[in-house]
């Protein structure tokens, strides 16, 4: 399992940027064992939550083992604490960073499928709304859609106040994210407003998975989207189960999303952590 960092120039945010790709190029396996084609491989583009960065996933996971598991590229980059929207006052097209510019150049860099059905997105909180949320306004780039524990917030937020010590929470942070926090509800920064949007316009709309603790925080904003998506008789798996907002629920529920994409393989190659005599 080949574990790569990178450092590329972004245009769509005028800066270096770095990601880390887990790159099932090397798995080497037991004798016997099926042999992967050798074809473009399928893509999960993973996002992390607010507070965090391109390494959280590897830390806080086992994203790692199953993604060689799966013969899965998965690639993930870092999105401050801007919540994966374009914000042009400031040059931070995170949008499209993350729906456009990220795909189009991993696709260059490594043997990947350029076909919808092998491309994913997901991510946790406020990679859950940002994966929900691009994943559905590129929705011609992605076939799958997954947000664990999303930060489902837009509804409501333009009676925010600066009240609370917590900095994500305030009305002038938002801002600094969304904006005109008047307008939010009716543009592309809210999925409800997106998912009506590609109904009206009779567009193919990617699979969807949505889960999140029972325990936490955001399960009432995640159930109000799951009843949106349901009342326009969407392809959503749903699940709830014990657990908050954190590392374990997150751990087991990426595993629970590898199993709703459609991959082909589930076998390890040989490690350390699996020799056989």
């Amino acid at each position: 399992m080949a574990l790569i960092q990178a450092n590329f120039l972004s245009k769509s945010l005028g800066r270096t940027v770095p990601m880390n790709v887990i790159l099932p190029v090397d798995k080497f396996l037991f004798p016997g064992m099926p042999v992967r084609d050798q074809k473009p491989f399928k893509t999960l583009y993973l996002l992390h939550g607010v507070l965090g960065n391109y390494t959280d996933w590897i830390t806080g996971t086992n994203i790692l083992r199953w993604a060689e598991e799966k013969d899965l590229v998965v690639v993930m980059p870092s999105g401050d604490n801007m919540f994966y929207v374009d914000n042009p006052g400031v040059n931070n097209y995170y949008g499209e960073f993350i729906g456009k510019e990220l795909v189009e150049i991993t696709r260059k860099m490594f043997h990947l499928s350029d076909k919808r059905e092998d491309t994913y997105i997901a991510g946790l909180s406020m990679g859950g709304y940002g994966a929900i949320r691009n994943g559905l306004k590129y929705h011609d780039t992605f076939g799958y859609v997954a947000g664990l524990s999303s930060a489902l917030i837009t509804e409501g937020i333009e009676n925010r106040t600066n009240d609370s010590s917590i900095f994500f929470e305030t009305r002038s942070y938002a801002e600094g994210c969304f904006g005109d926090l008047t307008k939010v509800a009716e543009s592309d920064m809210n999925p409800k407003w997106i998912v009506n949007k590609l109904i009206e316009e009779n567009v193919s709309i990617p699979k969807l998975y949505v889960a999140c603790g029972e325990d936490d925080f955001l399960i009432n904003e995640n159930r109000d989207f799951r009843d949106c998506l349901l009342e326009f008789n969407l392809d959503v798996t749903y699940e709830e189960g014990p657990g908050g907002h954190d590392w374990d629920y997150w751990n087991l529920y990426i595993k629970k999303v590898l199993d709703w994409l459609p991959l082909e393989h589930d076998h390890a190659g040989i490690s350390s952590g699996n020799v056989k005599k």
